[in-house]
């Protein structure tokens, strides 16, 4: 047989399937391992020397459902149930005037 259209039917077994963490189809089903993520590795694989990827996968291209919180927080100086204090002479005079 040659390398023409014939042998494209024996193209059909696929190496790779989805992978549990990230979601990519590079979790090969031989090496039980993910050629993405590294999974079952604790660690997620990244490499300095491809720095794209690393971008790609960094924090902050993802939803950030914690740290979204955090930074918000962060803003208000961790404040939670109380009234904002104000910043100008004005406001404090206000502010001690109803209290």
């Amino acid at each position: 047989m040659g390398d023409g259209t014939p042998a494209f039917g024996r193209r059909l077994s696929k190496a790779h399937g989805p992978c549990v963490r990230c979601g990519k189809r590079s979790y090969h089903m031989q090496k039980k391992r993910c050629a993405a993520c590294g999974y079952p590795g604790k660690r997620i694989r990244h490499y300095n020397w491809a720095l794209k990827g690393q971008r790609r996968r960094n924090t902050g291209t993802g939803r950030m459902r914690y740290l979204k919180k955090v930074q918000k927080g962060f803003k208000n100086r961790f404040r939670s149930g109380t009234v904002k204090p104000p910043r100008s002479a004005k406001g404090k005079a206000r502010a001690a005037a109803r209290s």
